[in-house]
């Protein structure tokens, strides 16, 4: 019932859609009686009446635009129900992208790619048929029964009753029945996700597959979840069949009793030709609402199946902040960042990340967080670039708290550079401009001579117009980090942060960086998330934590004199701080 109440929901704005096909559904069901009444007079007054086509013209004219009326009516309910469709998706995939957005990478990076893009994608366009056709249909049944009941009760009452009795069974085993759909379909969503993201998987580590001699194996594993979800998916078209054929008998069983006890009663005479004729021609249409329900359940099902997810992805993001913030004037000289007692625990963990930090960083400086692994640097630059909160404490900006400042005014005063940079599927050109999509040439060009990837660009087949695959498919760990770093002189901010970006490098391309990270930092505010000495040893200060916690400060000559934990770390990594 929750999630039901959270579907209708999300209907928002286009409730009077719904209104709309509520209005169009009763006019159809109106046009239904009318069409049933004016045929029953046409037979009536040929074969028993005995009247001539001249006589009766006038009925069959209006039952021509009666049946046109109908036919219309039917086909507006059917462009509104996409519409409104349409109109949900598009709402929701906005909300999911949005909340996604606004989220950041710290919440999702925990998620799996490839069952976010399924949700995204198959999961929102299930919700089609729950919206298009199993809610218009639910109105439908509540009101054509209803509207023919109103009819029938005056015509024959004893018709009616029947009708009013077996009406009932239809959504009785629906909902029988679909108890039991209902857990099947959502273990084939399950499956199909999993099956998703097995799938992305496998595309994104074909190159190791290959390296590692495993395809033929991993080819074994891709055909059991196949398998699997192949199982899944007959197991719900079982119980689909099942159900058609079960409802169909019911509906085809209450039909027959109301046609035989009319029939007797006409053929005894104790009815009129004209009002049995209407009360048969009514049965099927009464009927016939309910089969369709029974059929648009099951594509409803599939829909609430995807909506668990849906609604659970968005559960598990932090609620959306409402409130209009201030942009953030442009961090320039004078400018000071200032963490004062921040505190910051992830959900999954006992213990918090980082602990009480209290430091500032003036503008123009360049400032190295040093550590091991697991000490906390990298969550201090989530924090600062405004992807996670502090549960205690606060961030300042130039005086003013980080969490009153519009995150995307704020980010744009940043350039990022992290250990493994996304390259996405497009041309060069285009993977640059993701900074800077209003850059100029001369910008463009400017930023490739800082980051050294001429000679990249030179050896493409089609220069920057190359075209790039996903998860870099054309481009080495080193060209892919000089790419990062030429987005980052083309966004030409006043805050950079490098997230260990010659982690992965051999010496000689880090040594061939180190220059070009050199003048991106000059000028501008710099963060340095770093392991490699040389780099350290260049910062204006250093900050050295344990534990989540700040417990050493200062340049690399005054660390090195006090013989503490950095002097340690120096000597213990040999060259790696």
């Amino acid at each position: 019932m929750k999630l039901d109440r959270r579907l209708l929901e999300l209907l928002g704005t286009g409730r009077w859609l719904v209104v709309l096909i509520g209005g169009v559904v009763l006019a159809a069901a109106i046009l239904i009686v009318l069409q049933v009444r004016l045929l029953s007079q046409v037979l009536n007054s040929v074969f028993l009446e005995g009247r001539n086509l001249s006589e009766i013209s006038p009925w069959l004219i209006s039952l021509l635009i009666v049946g046109g009326l109908r036919a219309a009516a039917a086909g507006g309910i059917e462009v509104i129900s996409g519409w409104l469709a349409v109109r949900i998706k598009e709402n929701l995939r906005h909300t999911l992208v949005n909340r996604l957005l606004d989220a950041g990478p710290a919440f999702i990076q925990h998620e799996n790619s490839g069952e976010i893009s399924n949700t995204f994608l198959n999961g929102v366009d299930a919700l089609d048929a729950y919206y298009s056709q199993y809610l218009p249909q639910l109105l439908i049944a509540a009101i054509t029964p209803l509207t023919i009941l109103l009819i029938v009760f005056p015509l024959d009452w004893l018709s009616g009753l029947i009708f009013l009795l077996t009406a009932p069974l239809v959504p009785f085993f629906m909902v029988l029945i679909g108890k039991g759909s209902e857990s099947v379909t959502r273990r084939q969503w399950q499956s199909l996700s999993r099956m998703s993201a097995f799938f992305l998987d496998t595309l994104q580590g074909l190159r190791e597959l290959k390296q590692w001699n495993r395809s033929e194996g991993h080819a074994e594993r891709i055909a059991e979840v196949a398998e699997n979800y192949r199982r899944k998916t007959m197991a719900v078209l079982r119980i689909t069949f099942m159900s058609a054929l079960v409802l169909e008998l019911v509906a085809t069983i209450s039909t027959a009793v109301v046609a035989v006890q009319v029939g007797l009663r006409l053929l005894y005479g104790w009815m009129q030709f004209e009002q049995a004729f209407v009360i048969l021609l009514l049965a099927p249409e009464f009927y016939q609402p309910l089969r369709v329900l029974g059929q648009r359940f099951h594509a409803g099902m599939s829909g609430v199946s995807a909506a668990h997810r849906i609604f659970g992805l968005l559960d598990s993001l932090p609620p959306s902040n409402k409130t209009i913030r201030q942009g953030v004037p442009l961090f320039e000289r004078g400018g000071i960042i200032r963490f004062e007692k921040v505190t910051f625990q992830f959900p999954a963990r006992e213990v918090a990340t980082l602990r009480d930090l209290d430091f500032e960083i003036r503008y123009g400086e360049t400032v190295a967080l040093v550590g091991k692994s697991g000490s906390g640097k990298t969550t201090l630059a989530s924090l600062l670039m405004g992807f996670i909160q502090p549960q205690k404490g606060q961030i300042r900006i130039n005086h003013v708290s980080l969490a009153e400042v519009d995150p995307c005014s704020w980010r744009q005063q940043i350039a990022w550079v992290g250990q493994r940079p996304y390259v996405m599927h497009g041309t060069l050109r285009d993977n640059l401009l993701l900074a800077a999509p209003q850059a100029g040439e001369a910008a463009l060009k400017k930023a490739i001579q800082f980051a050294q990837l001429d000679e990249v660009i030179a050896r493409l087949p089609q220069g920057l117009d190359t075209c790039l695959g996903e998860q870099e498919a054309k481009l080495s760990s080193g060209e892919v980090q000089r790419l990062a770093l030429a987005r980052a002189f083309l966004k030409n901010a006043p805050i950079v942060i490098l997230d260990e970006p010659t982690a992965h490098l051999d010496a000689s391309l880090e040594q061939a960086l180190e220059e070009s990270i050199l003048h991106l930092c000059k000028g501008r505010t710099a963060l340095l998330i770093a392991h490699r000495l040389p780099t350290v040893m260049r910062a204006d200060r250093i900050l050295v934590f344990r534990d989540g916690r700040l417990v050493e400060e200062g340049n690399h000559a005054q660390l090195i004199a006090q013989k503490g934990y950095y002097a340690r770390l120096v000597q213990g990594y040999g060259g790696r701080a």
